[in-house]
């Protein structure tokens, strides 16, 4: 048996591993997107994957963003012909992200076409891997449902088990039962580990003891900053930001996952703090499909939100509560002079409608930035969360920085260092051979080890891309 790391190695974006059981049966986990302009993937006699994709048997996925999942199309459109298998959840949030996409591409295509800057052969090469709404539909077509806890059989002497994970709806912990030489062998995918508490979302499961775990490590070297309770601590980011002075909160988002931890938090605050119900804009058309899928979904959530839902009816519409839907709408919303709440993505402020929000605010020293959420370096998100600006570069101008530029990571989706080492720390250590660490930074993962060291998990491997490793 071989294991093979094709993504999310020493970087957290991009995840992917090829699994070959004996008489060559190959399980890809997870087919995702790098979104880490730095570190891209180098091209094989493959195109897009330093693998034979016809060759590829079955395709498991964890979750449904983009960097798990977002290059699945792709797959398809190289040969592929195999299933996907995930729970029901993340099939539909992984339809409407790649639909997504696919609508993005079209216009990136478009763009390329129109350009007579460049060659044809450069046009050929930046379109290769920008799929379209028909690769998504042949890959949408092919996924198959498991459900969560279900002993699943993919062949003889073979069974995968979704276990819940937290960290977004559908999200799951992968267990491998392999059948081989009459023995069992146990191999574990963590996925994206969730954080006990989260607004939502259940907390990760007990995950069973294995032989060869693969785990990410994000938060390998951090805590996170608040532990507090979100309600109490967005209340009083709101108050302070809307209420107690006459301004406007914009708060970069992602659609899927924090939007809807975002608006439920909020949906409570009016209903059991009696906070003045303001004006809340959610500005993208994604996080209100995505909220119909966590709505359709509400038996999948925790205790305290199907508690709630049943004394208040609704999780997410509240008094007050737009959805904004054409970009007309969009820049109307400049033009509401009292206090509100505009909930726009892409969280990094990286493309999508909340650029201009940022840019029509960040010169009115009674609007407020609020960052919820992760963002990488080199993005406008980055600049103005960890830099102390007085000018910004955005929308090709340049504009003062007035704004209040306020952090939280109560909402963040990701188990911090802590977390990490509960998700280890069930394993067996006479039981255990070896533990892969993915989807970090090269100092989290390192501080991530010496942490497992220090705890006697003494067999941590740091993969390098394209690294295989037999079990």
């Amino acid at each position: 048996m071989k294991l093979s790391f094709f993504g999310a190695t020493r970087q957290v974006t991009g995840s992917m591993y090829l699994l070959e059981l004996e008489e060559d049966f190959r399980i890809l986990i997870d087919c995702g997107t790098n979104m880490d302009q730095k570190n891209e993937r180098v091209k094989s006699e493959y195109g897009l994957f330093p693998f034979d994709p016809t060759l590829v048997n079955l395709v498991v996925l964890t979750h449904a963003h983009i960097d798990h999942s977002g290059q699945i199309p792709n797959l398809y459109k190289n040969g592929y012909e195999g299933q996907v298998l995930c729970t029901s959840p993340s099939l539909a949030l992984t339809e409407i992200l790649l639909y997504d996409s696919a609508s993005l591409n079209q216009k990136k295509l478009n763009t390329i076409e129109k350009s007579k800057k460049r060659s044809n052969k450069r046009k050929h090469e930046d379109s290769e891997a920008l799929y379209l709404s028909r690769q998504v539909k042949e890959a949408i077509e092919n996924f198959v449902p498991i459900e969560f806890s279900r002993r699943f059989k993919i062949k003889p002497g073979a069974w995968v088990t979704f276990i819940p994970a937290g960290h977004l709806l559908g999200a799951a912990h992968v267990l491998f039962e392999i059948e081989q030489n009459g023995e069992l062998r146990k191999i574990g995918f963590s996925g994206d580990i969730g954080r006990k508490n989260y607004p939502l979302l259940v907390d990760p499961s007990q995950f069973p003891e294995v032989d060869y775990l693969i785990c990410e490590s994000t938060y390998g070297n951090r805590f996170h900053d608040e532990q507090g309770d979100p309600l109490d601590v967005l209340e009083e980011i709101v108050r302070e930001s809307c209420i107690d002075k006459p301004g406007r909160m914009i708060v970069p988002a992602f659609s899927v996952g924090r939007t809807q931890a975002f608006l439920y938090t909020l949906n409570k605050l009016f209903a059991e703090k009696g906070l003045k119900r303001i004006k809340v804009f959610t500005d993208s058309p994604l996080a209100k499909e995505s909220t119909h899928i966590y709505e359709k979904y509400t038996y999948l959530l925790n205790n305290e939100a199907k508690e709630f839902k049943e004394e208040n009816d609704e999780l997410f519409d509240f008094e007050n509560l737009i959805y904004v839907k054409s970009d007309k709408d969009s820049k109307e919303i400049s033009n509401h002079l009292e206090s509100c709440i505009i909930i726009s993505s892409s969280g990094m402020i990286q493309g999508g409608r909340v650029e201009q929000h940022v840019a029509n605010n960040i010169e009115n020293p009674y609007a407020t930035i609020l960052f919820i959420g992760y963002a990488t370096e080199g993005t406008i998100g980055h600049r103005l969360k960890t830099k102390d600006l007085t000018k910004l570069i955005i929308q090709g101008a340049s504009r003062e920085v007035k704004a209040q530029i306020k952090s939280t990571d109560v909402f963040s989706g990701h188990g911090d260092l802590k977390d990490l080492l509960n998700f280890v720390g069930m394993q067996n250590q006479g039981k255990l051979k070896k533990i892969f660490l993915v989807h970090g930074e090269l100092d989290s993962m390192l501080n991530f080890k010496a942490a497992l060291e220090n705890k006697n998990f003494n067999q941590v491997e740091i993969p390098l891309i394209n690294q295989t490793f037999e079990l």
